[in-house]
């Protein structure tokens, strides 16, 4: 597979990373199969894609545990990162960038993960309390110790400017110019896919400017782009798209023409290729930087999305995609 770098320090990963969050949270987490997802991180390493990327609150902790048992194995063949910031309470998630515990939460990740350096530690949230330098210096210390190779940000957008993304990502941008004071930032994390592609208005070409990796959450918008769902399907009441207002049965049925498109393109490409792998290469597309993260919990999905990074878009695909209508259904 293709190798991508990230960040000033340039390092090496494979171009589609494998995000493990659906293994233990968020996607149906009382049917989760730890067999198949041990499986699933062996056979993502197997074929390159080599960046891991976990939370301690996915579970909360439990996804952690899963990769510690795969990098005890196969520790020299990932590329592991996590994130700190956030707790998950009876109720709540809450922001905790007190430095004190960002030290702790840092050595108890890397317990449950079974190795002595994690290669990229992304701060989740920011505290609201707590100045974000300090959380920020709290981290950098943790890359002085030898226990952090190189930190990141997950970037929240506040909506507003929709498909052109105008103003999105403003306080995160502000954000970063501040913790950047502090110590470089190596990566920044945030949604990019073809039906949310509002952070190449400002926060993709921000990062560009200064050589910091992108990391693309969502990349598949939750599944949707994939065209394996169906609109009136239902989700477990733990699944987080029971609540997002884009897997209505209405707006799964609105946003149909966008599947459709990614179908047209994966057809010119050859009977095996998938609007999956469309809109992964999409994202590939968007930068030498950019690293898709696509979640799942199955070996077949990661065989298949690990597929995308030798698909090579021709201009016509692009703007084909780039002219797809904008999605439907919006969180405002």
């Amino acid at each position: 597979m293709e190798r991508r770098t990230i960040g000033a320090t340039a390092l090496a990963v494979g171009a589609v990373g494998l995000g493990c969050m659906p293994m233990s949270w968020a996607y149906s987490a009382s049917r989760q199969r730890g067999t198949e997802s041990l499986r699933t991180v062996h056979r993502a390493l197997d074929l390159g894609s080599t960046l891991l990327d976990t939370a301690d609150m996915y579970g909360p902790f439990t996804n952690e545990l899963l990769l510690g048992r795969v990098l005890k194995e196969r520790r020299s063949e990932a590329f592991v990162s996590t994130k700190v910031g956030l707790l998950v309470g009876e109720q709540h998630i809450v922001a905790n960038g007190r430095p004190g515990y960002v030290r702790r939460a840092c050595d108890a990740s890397l317990r449950r993960l079974q190795t002595d350096v994690i290669d990229l530690y992304q701060l989740h949230r920011a505290d609201p309390e707590v100045p974000v330098e300090e959380t920020w210096g709290a981290m950098a210390e943790l890359v002085r110790a030898g226990k952090v190779r190189a930190l990141g940000l997950c970037a929240v957008g506040v909506r507003g400017g929709r498909r052109s993304g105008a103003g999105l990502y403003n306080g995160t941008i502000r954000q970063l110019e501040r913790v950047q004071q502090v110590f470089p930032v190596s990566a920044v994390q945030a949604e990019l896919s073809v039906w949310s592609p509002e952070a190449l208005g400002s926060l993709l070409p921000w990062c560009a400017a200064r050589g910091i990796g992108f990391l693309a959450a969502m990349p598949l918008g939750n599944g949707f782009l994939t065209g394996t769902l169906t609109p009136g399907q239902g989700f477990e009441p733990d699944d987080l798209r029971a609540r997002h207002p884009r897997f209505t049965a209405e707006m799964m049925a609105a946003n149909q023409p966008i599947v459709a498109g990614l179908r047209r393109v994966a057809a010119r490409h050859g009977a095996d290729v998938t609007p999956a792998q469309v809109a992964l290469a999409w994202v590939l597309a968007q930068g030498p930087h950019v690293i898709p993260v696509p979640g799942t919990k199955q070996a077949r999905w990661a065989t298949e999305n690990a597929g995308a990074a030798g698909l090579r878009l021709t201009p016509e695909d692009l703007a084909e995609l780039r002219h797809l209508p904008a999605a439907r259904g919006s969180w405002d």
